[in-house]
């Protein structure tokens, strides 16, 4: 088989969602010609897909190092490179893709998704309004212009770009999912999760659960800063209250007033979600499943601290209401760690920054090893 006809194979493969042939094409064909970086560029495509991110950034190296005058290798090792998230040599990678290519729109798309994860949101939008310059009608421009309007906080011109994005492609998956999103983001939230059902019905094999979970952990998120700034407040007035008793009463309406408020925002959320966002905490990795429970635990005992103060005055509760805020925030963070423990370009991160720990950490133990040597050795010839 050709290399012509092994790329065009394996492209159709691709198409239908039958990664794993596509790889075993390429792979064939790679045996007959290793250093085919059109080959090399689509086997990393074709990993990427499988979450396979080693084996993709092998591919995409290998395709450098056959062709490095070819933009497309480039802008796909960019893209494994931001799926292992690291950012600054993506964008590294994206701008050398548009050097050599700068009339092709997909090194400023990826150029701006990196500066994005940079948090450099003019400079991405700016790169992703070229790329949609140079590919009015594309998809992809579209919502990568919506992407980076999300995140810089602009969801009006994101809903916009979106809604053109689907005009051309209604059944876009990620532009769906988008649309869901930013409905989540102005707490939307039958719509949302309307949104997101379809999403997963449409891709019953690889349904995005994190997402249809964003009630419970938008509620846990939004409950935490409440009752902080509810048991830093009543906390604070019962302190007061205790050198100046006018201060009683009003410590205790404050304590009274946080109920209803977290009741509220719980009815608000929860009510319009449904069962689906718990059905989909079921399908979670544990440590976020779990951190989850405990934050709901957490914050129960908080709000019925804050009641038990507002009923009996009692000056400790509301202290053991602020003690437990440093634990609402370790378990959020566990929350968010537990979160991507299914995403291989997080695993791989924290595998990085492990083995970076254990050099750093043999490393000291060589330099105190050779400063006790030599403080030893010093001291041995003074005397």
């Amino acid at each position: 088989m050709s290399a012509a006809v092994a790329y065009q194979r394996a492209g159709a493969l691709l198409d239908v969602g039958r990664d794993d042939q596509a790889a075993a094409t390429l792979r064939a064909a790679l045996a007959e010609t290793p250093d085919d970086a059109a080959l090399l560029t689509l086997l990393a495509f074709t990993q990427r897909r499988r979450r396979d991110l080693p084996g993709a950034l092998a591919a995409a190296e290998a395709a450098l190092a056959a062709d490095p005058g070819r933009s497309e290798s480039h802008v796909e090792h960019a893209e494994v490179l931001l799926a292992l998230l690291r950012d600054a040599a993506a964008r590294t990678a994206a701008g050398q893709a548009v050097s050599l290519a700068p009339n092709h729109p997909a090194g400023h798309l990826t150029l701006a998704r990196a500066l994005a994860a940079e948090r450099r949101f003019t400079d991405a939008g700016a790169a992703a309004a070229r790329g949609l310059a140079l590919a009015p009608r594309s998809v992809e421009a579209l919502l990568t212009v919506a992407d980076v309007a999300r995140l810089a906080g602009r969801r009006d011109d994101a809903e916009e770009a979106v809604r053109a994005a689907l005009r051309i492609e209604p059944g876009s998956d990620y532009g769906r999912w988008l649309l869901a999103m930013l409905d989540a983001d102005r707490l939307r939230v039958r719509r949302s999760l309307r949104t997101l059902r379809d999403v997963a019905r449409d891709n019953p094999g690889r349904p995005n659960v994190l997402s249809m979970t964003w009630p419970i952990r938008g509620l846990m998120s939004g409950l935490r800063r409440r009752l902080t700034v509810a048991a830093a407040l009543t906390c604070a007035a019962a302190l007061i209250a205790g050198r100046f008793p006018p201060m009683l009463t009003p410590s205790r309406v404050l304590a009274a007033a946080s109920v209803p408020v977290v009741a509220v925002f719980c009815l608000r959320l929860l009510v319009p979600a449904g069962r689906l966002p718990w059905h989909s905490l079921r399908l979670t990795p544990p440590l976020l499943r779990r951190s989850l429970y405990a934050r709901m635990v957490t914050a129960i005992v908080q709000t019925g601290l804050l009641l038990g103060y507002a009923v009996t005055s009692a000056t400790l509760l509301t202290v053991i209401a602020v003690l437990l805020v440093p634990l609402q925030l370790i378990l959020g963070l566990t929350a968010a760690v537990g979160a991507h423990l299914d995403d291989p370009g997080y695993l791989h991160a924290f595998r990085d920054i492990a083995r970076q720990w254990r050099e750093l950490r043999a490393e000291f133990r060589r330099w105190w090893s050779d400063t006790r040597r030599d403080l030893r050795d010093a001291w041995r010839d003074g005397a």
